[in-house]
């Protein structure tokens, strides 16, 4: 069972991303707050929930929320200034759409760039410790999710809709026989398919 947050003194907001290991497709953070007495059954990192339960849960979250907010970084942002660089710019478009602004940010990993002076804190593997960081995963990768499969109506042969831009064998393979598309960020891309050779 999840612990509700980090600490009770001020208003905390839980920060996730997902997206960062694909070969295509923006990254998306999300940031949550959530209120003391909140009553969501299930929470949990969204890795271990099924799709039904994560889009289930996203719908009790934002009813729930206090505050919430998505963004994202472009595939171009990606490949401009890195993906570790980009998560940040998705982390921080997420954190500035809270109303309050929150007083402790609780990221989950080991990295984050300080932002608008918001304290913060990092822990590894928090979306399977606290409500919020696991709120926060739920979000954005529903979000990114449906956007893969939108995306994946208009290039059926990268099959997103199942591997959601991540680099199976599968996706892979398709890239070495179609090319990659607008939408492929391309260090990652040329980076898979050396890797590939040896």
């Amino acid at each position: 069972m999840l612990q509700k947050c980090y600490q009770t003194i001020c208003t905390e907001s839980g920060v996730d991303e997902v997206g960062r290991g694909c070969l295509a497709g923006i990254v998306v953070a999300a940031a949550v707050i959530l209120p003391k007495d909140t009553d969501i059954p299930g929470l949990n990192d969204s890795k271990q929930l099924s799709v039904s339960e994560r889009i289930s849960l996203k719908e009790k979250i934002i009813k729930q929320a206090v505050s919430y907010g998505i963004g994202t970084a472009s595939v171009e942002e990606i490949d401009r200034f890195n993906i570790l660089q980009a998560t940040y710019m998705a982390m921080h478009r997420a954190i500035e759409q809270l109303n309050p602004v929150p007083e402790l940010l609780v990221i989950d990993g080991n990295r984050f760039r300080k932002h608008a002076n918001i304290p913060h804190v990092c822990i590894v593997k928090g979306d399977a410790i606290y409500e919020n960081i696991a709120a926060a995963s739920i979000l954005a990768k529903v979000y990114r999710d449906e956007y893969m499969q939108k995306l994946a109506q208009q290039y059926p042969q990268y099959h997103w809709e199942s591997n959601m831009g991540y680099p199976t064998a599968q996706h892979i393979q398709a890239i070495k026989k179609y090319g990659y598309t607008p939408h492929h960020r391309k260090t990652f891309v040329v980076k898979s398919l050396q890797a590939t050779l040896f």
